[in-house]
C-alpha cells in the first residue's frame, strides 16, 4: 500500500482550539499515525503552525477538511511524500 505517507503543512490558526486538540483531532483521521505542531509565529489573534502528518495512504482532502472544520487554512503544502516508503530529502553539493 502506497499512497500519501507524509505531508507537510503551513497552516494559520486561531488561538482556540488549541494545539493539543488540533493534533488529537487529526490524529483521529484513518490511516494517520501521528501528528506533530510546531508554533512558528504567534500574533493577537492568530498562529501559524507546521503540521507534520505521518501515516500509510492518507486522505489529504479529509486531512484539509479536518483543519477547515477547526477553523484553520492551509497556507501551503510544504512537503509530500507518496508511495511504498518514505524518502528523505538528502542534501546535495548545490544546497
Amino acid at each position: 500500500m502506497g499512497g500519501i505517507r507524509r505531508v507537510v503543512l503551513d497552516v494559520l490558526k486561531s488561538h482556540e482550539p488549541s494545539n493539543v486538540f488540533f493534533a488529537l483531532k487529526l490524529s483521529e483521521i484513518e490511516n494517520v499515525e501521528g501528528v506533530n505542531i510546531t508554533l512558528s509565529e504567534i500574533d493577537q489573534e492568530t498562529e501559524s503552525v507546521k503540521i507534520t502528518i505521518v501515516g500509510t495512504n492518507m486522505d489529504y482532502e479529509e486531512i484539509r477538511e479536518v483543519i477547515e472544520d477547526l477553523g484553520g487554512v492551509v497556507h501551503s503544502i510544504d512537503e509530500v511524500v507518496a508511495g511504498k516508503k518514505i524518502v528523505e530529502a538528502i542534501k546535495t553539493e548545490q544546497d
